[in-house]
């Protein structure tokens, strides 16, 4: 079966993904910083806007480290989102060393339990891919998803390393979600090695911009195309 989640930023982003067909929501803020984790009241809005399952951030600055005081604010920002009705986090970190930094990211994935989360695009800055990859998909503790373009420069760059790994390991393929520049000549490719979940943002936007709306015309092009791919592959 597959997934198709949507960046969402406001409740008429979060309308236009269900009508479009979009599967979840991936809700931030600031995407000039990559996103970061969203005011509550935004929260409380869309959450009133679908019946989607939303994943909100849990990110504090445009960088992929974090320190304690951040971290401290995000675990309580966390508990509040959690009671504000979401289905799940996005979170990741690295240390000063550009590893994974499972400590840090261990800490609040404590906080969204028993909740699911998706480690995100941290992943791909890591100094070493390989061995990051490694350790992120053996952290556990309530993930079930992580969210990569197998490179820093995005899909098309990383489409290959992608593809390696989900046709290596089955487990890593349920578990990649592609995303970051991810074009609709990428699905296809994608989906044949066994990758089911595809994250959009800017794809479902006029133009491509991020200052645009969700478009649900769009959303819905991007929802036949997965399901399309995945029947095939």
């Amino acid at each position: 079966m597959s997934l198709l989640e949507v960046i969402a930023l406001t409740a008429a982003d979060a309308r236009a993904a269900e009508e479009g067909g979009a599967d979840r929501i991936e809700v931030v803020a600031d995407m000039g910083a990559d996103g970061l984790t969203p005011d509550p009241d935004v929260v409380d809005a869309m959450r009133k806007a679908t019946s989607l399952p939303m994943r909100v951030m849990l990110r504090a600055n445009a960088g992929f480290r974090t320190t304690a005081a951040e971290l401290d604010r995000l675990r309580h920002a966390a508990s509040r989102l959690a009671g504000a009705g979401v289905d799940g986090f996005v979170l990741g970190f690295l240390d000063s060393f550009g590893q994974i930094d499972a400590a840090a990211t261990g800490k609040l994935a404590a906080v969204a339990a028993p909740l699911p989360w998706t480690f995100h695009r941290a992943l791909d800055h890591a100094i070493d891919p390989v061995q990051a990859w490694d350790v992120v998909r053996r952290l556990g503790g309530g993930l079930d998803t992580v969210l990569t373009a197998g490179s820093a420069r995005g899909v098309d760059a990383g489409v290959d390393v992608l593809v390696r790994r989900a046709t290596e390991d089955p487990d890593s393929a349920n578990m990649i979600m592609a995303g970051g520049g991810l074009r609709r000549k990428h699905v296809a490719v994608l989906a044949a090695a066994g990758v089911t979940a595809f994250h959009v943002g800017t794809a479902v936007r006029p133009d491509g911009a991020w200052d645009a709306p969700v478009d649900a015309a769009l959303v819905h092009e991007w929802r036949s195309l997965v399901s399309a791919a995945a029947d095939r592959g």
